[in-house]
Parts: C-alpha cells; sequence; structure tokens
C-alpha cells in the first residue's frame, strides 16, 4: 500500500528533475538554453512561454536605467541572473504574476479615471444650471453687404443676452447651431466667444453684433433664409476673468472616455 501511495509522489518528482532550465552562466547558454526549452513545449504553452520571457525583460525597465553608463550591461546581467535556473513552468508563473499585478494597476489606475470623470460630470451639471440663468433671448445669423464699389458679404452672429446670474461677466462662451426645421445635419456648429467691454452686470441685457471671421466657416456658409441659429451657453468667465461655471470640461469626448471604461470595469458604475 506504500508503495502505490508513494508511485504518484515519485513520478511527479521524475517529471520536475527532468524539466529543462535554464543555464545563466554565461549570454550564449542562456540564449541556447532558452532555445531549447522553447523547441521542446507545445505550441499554446509555447506562446505562454515566450509571453513570459517578455514580460520578466521588460517589466519594471525604466528607459533611465538604459540610459546610465554601463545601464544596459547591468539590466542584462540582472536578467541573466534572475532566470538562472527556472524551468519553463518556473517562468511562466513568474509572468501571471507580473500580468495579475498589471491587470490590478490599470484597474486602479481606471477607478480613478471613472471618479474623476464623475465628478466631473456632476460639477458640469450644476454649472449648467447656473448657465441657463444666463439667457440668450434672441439670437440670429445673416450676412450683411458692406462696400459702394466692391460689395462683400459680412457675417453677423446677433445676440441678445440677460445676465441672471449674481455675479458680473466678463466673457461668455457659446456654441452655435445654425440648422434648418427641416434637415438634420446643421449648416455649421460652431464654438464662439466674446469679451465683454465693461462686463455685465447682474440683471443686465444686452444685443451684441458679433462679426466673425469673414474667412472662417462662418464666413462661408450658405445657408438658406429659414436657417435659424441656436445659441448655447457653455462658459461663463467673472469680474476678474476667472471661469466661473462651464460645461466644456466635461463633453462628449469624456462621456465616451467614461462609458469605455465601465464597459472594462462595470463595478465601478454609479
Amino acid at each position: 500500500m506504500k508503495k502505490i501511495t508513494l508511485l504518484p509522489i515519485l513520478l511527479c518528482i521524475l517529471i520536475v528533475s527532468c524539466q529543462k532550465t535554464i543555464d545563466g552562466s554565461s549570454e550564449e547558454s542562456m540564449k541556447n538554453s532558452i532555445k531549447e526549452i522553447n523547441e521542446s513545449l507545445e505550441d499554446d504553452k509555447k506562446e505562454d512561454f515566450q509571453e513570459s520571457m517578455q514580460l520578466l525583460m521588460f517589466n519594471g525597465l525604466e528607459l533611465s536605467d538604459l540610459m546610465e553608463d554601463g545601464g544596459a550591461e547591468k539590466t542584462a546581467e540582472d536578467f541573466k541572473t534572475r532566470i538562472n535556473g527556472m524551468t519553463a513552468d518556473d517562468i511562466i508563473e513568474e509572468g501571471d504574476k507580473i500580468k495579475k499585478q498589471i491587470e490590478q494597476k490599470k484597474k486602479e489606475q481606471a477607478k480613478s479615471e471613472v471618479l474623476e470623470l464623475y465628478t466631473a460630470r456632476e460639477n458640469a451639471e450644476k454649472d449648467r444650471q447656473m448657465l441657463s440663468k444666463f439667457e440668450v433671448v434672441r439670437s440670429r445669423f445673416y450676412m450683411r453687404s458692406e462696400g459702394t464699389y466692391y460689395v462683400t458679404k459680412k457675417p453677423i452672429i446677433e445676440l441678445t443676452v440677460k445676465n441672471g446670474t449674481n455675479q458680473a461677466i466678463s466673457r461668455a462662451y457659446f456654441t452655435g447651431t445654425l440648422a434648418s426645421p427641416e434637415r438634420t445635419v446643421p449648416w455649421i456648429k460652431d464654438d464662439f466667444n466674446y469679451e465683454i467691454s465693461g462686463g455685465l452686470e447682474p440683471g443686465e441685457e444686452v444685443t451684441w453684433y458679433l462679426a466673425p471671421n469673414m474667412f472662417s466657416d462662418w464666413g462661408e456658409v450658405d445657408a438658406p433664409k429659414d436657417a435659424i441659429l441656436t445659441a448655447e451657453v457653455t462658459q461663463l468667465d467673472g469680474a476678474n476673468g476667472e471661469e466661473l461655471y462651464s460645461t466644456n470640461n466635461f463633453g462628449e469626448t469624456e462621456q465616451e472616455r467614461l462609458e469605455e471604461l465601465l464597459k472594462s470595469y462595470p463595478e465601478f458604475a454609479k
């Protein structure tokens, strides 16, 4: 009975003792032993072995280490010493550990970024409520003819706004969309801003006639008369030029990034 019980243990010891090991006594012997081990493996295990070798070689390696005097030689020597005497199973096991460490680090970084994006989204929503108090009462876009002998068309954005916030505003930022009622695609959608001379105090209402560059998209757009301009307030700066409220810190790009992260790590979803 004892002989039968010991047989599997003896077989395991025999198998382990017969596994090829990496010879790190020299660079040539290391390369040859790695080649021999690689050629002795089945295809699926061969891929794991090769991937793990790369992980062991490059994990934690900094470019600055290689740039130091004798850094490349020291790095190669350290790697040779590290893998000396290791079997294919040893290499793969170490590779798995590194992969888990990398995945854990990625997960921690993703969690931090998700939390930052959630905070940015919440702040943008609060700012959006404040921005709604800065009302665009009226918005128009048209081309104004100028000149006597040589007539040119000058684009004009006409805005009537009312400052319903409790702060003086020095600059206002907008996203303007010029579209026809029955068309899905707008003629133009572009951002613009206006520095308010003397500022706009709480409760004040004013009409601006803004003249975009005639060589910009606004100057080249050929929209029909039924096109309607809508202007969305995206940011307001205070009396000292500081940003008061803004939705620019969380837009389509940030929303797409948040969705991408939550696909990989749904456990972070609120």
